[in-house]
């Protein structure tokens, strides 16, 4: 299980503008972002329609119907403006009473790209309740159509930020790597989808299995060959350069894009890497398994 990061629970009311809030830590920091704390808000750019939109999206996953791709009712969505709209709706469920446990990358392979016609990666923010424990049970009622994907994931042992991360940082701030299944499910039509809509989405996030990890020691991440089965037949496998061409380019990368919004990550936090290969449906009453040379396994039962 995560180690708890702190993070501020956000009112509901906090979501039309009141300013209340003061950033405890560099989570915090989107935590202010998302409540409408004085100053935070401007900052970032953050509008009333960024809100509504994490709104819309927040009621269509509680009633387990997809919603329109939002990319075709805002003509010229930037990128930015899909990052607020997602923060928006991680407030919605901060406000709940949800705790951020750290972030994932998506769509950092070849195979995902292609999948998705999407040339370039994009984060989410990871929930305590999104976290299933290793070897227990998910149950896909309220998921619309989710999808399952192998990655390697690390914890920080030191935080993490700056607008010049390089991977050698990135590799020297993890103090442990595990493997991980993370199953995605989208709140949107997929058919079309761009990447706005993914980032809006919270990156697809809908819950995640982390293994037992183990310290990053300097082995070459890049050729951990990560194998997925389901029951006792492999179904997926990949190495770990497919991973932007080595893994910890990944952390470096959500360090710097975090950057570009005045926040960072923390010792403690968990970053999903991204897939090693394409997704997979994931069926019901399944049993999926990741292992690899070097790490422990990882394993999830599917209800």
């Amino acid at each position: 299980m995560a180690r708890n990061v702190r993070s501020a629970v956000v009112r509901p009311a906090q979501l039309q503008g009141v300013a209340c809030m003061e950033a405890h830590d560099d989570v915090g920091v989107l935590a202010a972002v998302f409540s409408g704390a004085r100053g935070s808000s401007r900052h970032v750019g953050v509008e009333l329609w960024h809100r509504e939109e994490a709104q819309r999206l927040y009621r269509a996953e509680r009633r387990g119907l997809a919603d329109e791709l939002l990319s075709r009712r805002r003509a010229g969505l930037s990128l930015d403006d899909a990052y607020r709209v997602q923060w928006c709706g991680v407030a919605l469920r901060v406000g709940e009473g949800a705790r951020i446990l750290g972030h994932k990358v998506g769509l950092t392979s070849t195979a995902m790209q292609q999948q998705f016609g999407i040339d370039e990666p994009d984060s989410g923010v990871l929930l305590d309740y999104m976290n299933v424990a290793d070897g227990g049970v998910l149950r896909v009622t309220g998921l619309l159509s989710p999808r399952v994907e192998a990655e390697l994931a690390f914890r920080l042992g030191t935080d993490l930020r700056g607008a010049d991360v390089t991977e050698e940082d990135a590799g020297a701030a993890v103090a442990e790597v595990s493997l991980a299944l993370e199953v995605i499910d989208s709140r949107f039509d997929v058919q079309g989808v761009t990447l706005m809509d993914s980032v809006a989405d919270n990156a697809a996030c809908a819950r995640f299995v982390l293994g037992s990890g183990v310290p990053l020691s300097g082995w070459d991440l890049g050729g951990e060959r990560l194998t997925l089965c389901m029951g006792a037949s492999e179904v997926a496998a990949g190495d770990g350069r497919a991973v932007l061409g080595d893994p910890r380019r990944s952390v470096a990368w959500l360090a710097r894009r975090l950057n570009a919004f005045g926040a960072g990550l923390k010792a403690g936090h968990v970053v999903l890497a991204g897939a090693v290969h394409a997704s997979l449906p994931l069926p019901r009453g399944a049993t999926l398994s990741v292992s690899s040379p070097s790490l422990p396994p990882v394993s999830l039962h599917v209800a």
